[in-house]
């Protein structure tokens, strides 16, 4: 069971992935946001049922299966759309959050998730790393990762906190804007020494 938690953090298209799969190589469980949100809306889960209920049967796939495209076009083009499903949604992957986090059996454990500081997921955590890369390049990575439109990704981050507010909440920062992959994984090994001395110190 690990009792202290790292807060990961970073604006879409950051490279959390990429930095916390150098965590998890290190042998740290990580427990990621998205993918909860993603089991939570699987096909049978009562959470899709109410998301299709609402939104109406658009919203799924032939599969009856999300369609994300979709559902990330209705809620960013309406407000009261965005606060239905935030309020649907966050409590149940925090509640999931914690709970894969208390079942994680090494030292320290990492919470990833994009909205760490606007869901207030700070608060359940120790310490807390941004990943950091400029806009321009959030809006290109994400372009050619997701196929989006660059006014959909400027939608997605406006909605977020401000490059500059997350980097002062933050702990620790790790820039990612370069394409030195050692340095980053060199930087990743500081930062879990680190932590492994911060967690040691921590009451069990």
């Amino acid at each position: 069971m690990s009792n202290w938690i790292l807060g990961l953090t970073g604006g879409i298209g950051s490279g959390k992935t990429t930095v916390a799969n150098l965590f998890a190589a290190e042998g740290v469980t990580v427990v990621d946001a998205d993918a909860i949100a993603r089991e939570l809306v699987a096909p049978g889960q009562p959470a899709l049922l109410q998301i299709a209920a609402h939104f109406g049967p658009d919203v799924l796939n032939a599969a009856g299966e999300l369609d994300r495209a979709t559902l990330r076009r209705l809620i960013f083009s309406d407000a009261q759309h965005k606060q239905w499903l935030n309020q649907l949604l966050h409590p149940l992957i925090r509640q999931t959050l914690l709970q894969r986090c208390r079942e994680a059996n090494s030292d320290y454990v990492i919470l990833m998730a994009p909205l760490l500081f606007e869901n207030g997921l700070d608060q359940a955590v120790q310490r807390t790393l941004c990943i950091d890369v400029r806009e321009q390049t959030q809006i290109a990575r994400t372009c050619q990762r997701d196929g989006n439109s660059p006014e959909l990704v400027q939608a997605i981050m406006d909605s977020q906190l401000s490059r500059v507010e997350r980097l002062q909440r933050s702990d620790d920062q790790i820039d990612n804007e370069g394409n030195d992959f050692d340095a980053l994984r060199e930087r990743v090994r500081q930062l879990h020494i680190t932590y492994l001395a911060l967690s040691s110190q921590h009451p069990q």
